[in-house]
């Protein structure tokens, strides 16, 4: 039965760190690249992503045995992946941004906290604490000469510790990230890579000519200079974690097929069933109902099986495109719970291969982002907490979240593999709404 994940009582605020060590981390030897294209979806994800990674301890692998075999694996891992030890830089001739493979460097730092790794409580509630075991800058570098990647290690009293990771996201999606990781664990083990990273972004330039042939109703243009993937909100929010078991969600599935009907194109899979009860919840939460309001929903495809020909499963750059689902909120209040997983299935069965090379070229043409009431953004089925290290799986993996009304997170249960977490951050009287009918639409 769906539960709600409240605050816990003793929340620590404060991990009281201690940082021991700062340092830059090269690779063995300098890249014969001199710099790496970026396509318009690497270009339009100029942002930094932040994950944490919780260990329990392990007798043959204290923290500073494995801070020191992490130094030395990135260093390696920095060949096949050289661009990563490079910078930003927008090309003089052309002005697009660029990475420049000029082997500067990533970052790596060494800390420690106060407290057990147990004294944290809850790895699956969102801390905003968690933040302070990534490392956000190498204070010794000037602005626009801080690492793509910054690793900080932190050890806990009782052995355990935590891998934050700080990337550019014009570096890695989520997918090319957890080959990255299972490449940095399989050298760690002194094993030999898991995948060769493909990084030829050619493969996702704009077509010459370009050729929009899709109205694309999910982007929008850019109305000034550096504008965000979706418009932030200074708004006070409320913050809540809803648990679905597994069998919430494969009552959800019976749901949708008990309601199928006419709707036999519905796709009937976890996220599809979890995005549709989202949807459902939250445009029909708005504070000033109107039944005519047409609500987008917005979230990631992989396209790499979707082209053709299709992407290696290897490439290491951003492959994710933005596909939607609208409808107005008197036939979101209506439909049968299967109509809207049907919504949600035609947006990922859009995504053909004219229809990514047609994002692609508008990219190129407008310079826009993706343009909704809402993304669903799921790290549900990533793996990053099945990454096997030579220390052992990670108790639990999970990005640092920032609290957005506009951005609806999927995270993995700590428990129940076939779990999910739904964070949503909506303010008050929303809140209320999009509680109660997430609660009264489960079967």
């Amino acid at each position: 039965m769906c539960s709600i994940c409240n605050e816990p009582p003793t929340l620590i605020r404060d991990l009281k760190i201690t940082v021991k060590d700062v340092s830059l981390v090269f690779p063995p030897q300098k890249s014969h690249t001199k710099s790496i294209f970026l396509s318009n979806i690497d270009r339009v994800l100029n942002f930094p992503v932040e994950t944490v990674h919780f260990f329990p301890s392990h007798d043959d692998f204290p923290p500073p045995v494995v801070a020191e075999k992490l130094k030395r694996t990135l260093s390696e891992l920095l060949v096949p992946y050289h661009f990563l030890a490079g910078r930003l830089r927008s090309n003089p001739d052309t002005g697009r941004l660029e990475i420049d493979c000029n082997s500067a460097g990533i970052g790596f730092v060494v800390a420690s906290s106060d407290y057990e790794l147990d004294d944290v409580g809850d790895l699956v509630y969102p801390n905003p604490a968690f933040g302070q075991l990534v490392c956000k800058s190498v204070d010794s570098l000037e602005q626009d000469n801080q690492p793509l990647c910054i690793v900080q290690v932190t050890s806990f009293k009782c052995g355990g510790f935590a891998m934050g990771v700080r990337t550019s996201h014009v570096t890695f999606d989520g997918l090319s990230f957890k080959i990255f990781l299972d490449n940095l664990a399989a050298l760690a083990a002194d094993k030999s890579l898991v995948v060769t990273p493909c990084n030829d972004r050619q493969l996702l330039a704009a077509r010459s000519p370009s050729r929009v042939s899709f109205p694309h109703l999910e982007l929008a243009k850019f109305h000034d200079s550096s504008p965000p993937v979706i418009d932030p909100t200074s708004e006070a929010l409320d913050f809540k974690v809803f648990r679905l078991t597994s069998d919430d969600i494969t009552n959800l599935k019976e749901k949708a097929k008990a309601s199928g009907g006419a709707h036999g194109d519905a796709r009937i899979t976890g996220f599809n069933v979890v995005t549709a009860l989202i949807w459902h919840c939250k445009a029909l939460s708005w504070d000033e109902h109107d039944p005519d309001r047409v609500s987008t929903l917005l979230y990631a495809v992989n396209i790499r099986p979707r082209l053709i020909p299709p992407l290696p499963r290897s490439y290491s750059g951003n492959a994710v495109l933005t596909a939607y689902a609208r409808a107005t909120c008197k036939e979101i209040e209506e439909a049968p719970f299967a109509k809207l997983v049907e919504l949600v299935t035609e947006g990922a069965k859009r995504m053909t291969d004219e229809y990514a090379r047609s994002a692609i070229d508008w990219g190129e043409i407008y310079q826009g982002f993706p343009d909704g009431e809402f993304l669903v953004s799921s790290w549900w089925k990533l793996g990053f907490d099945e990454v096997d290290y030579p220390w052992g799986r990670p108790r639990y993996s999970c990005p640092v979240v920032f609290q957005r009304k506009d951005i609806i997170l999927l995270f993995p249960d700590i428990d129940d593999n076939n779990g999910v977490n739904v964070l949503v951050s909506l303010p008050s009287k929303e809140m209320s709404k999009f509680d109660n009918l997430f609660r009264n639409y489960l079967p």
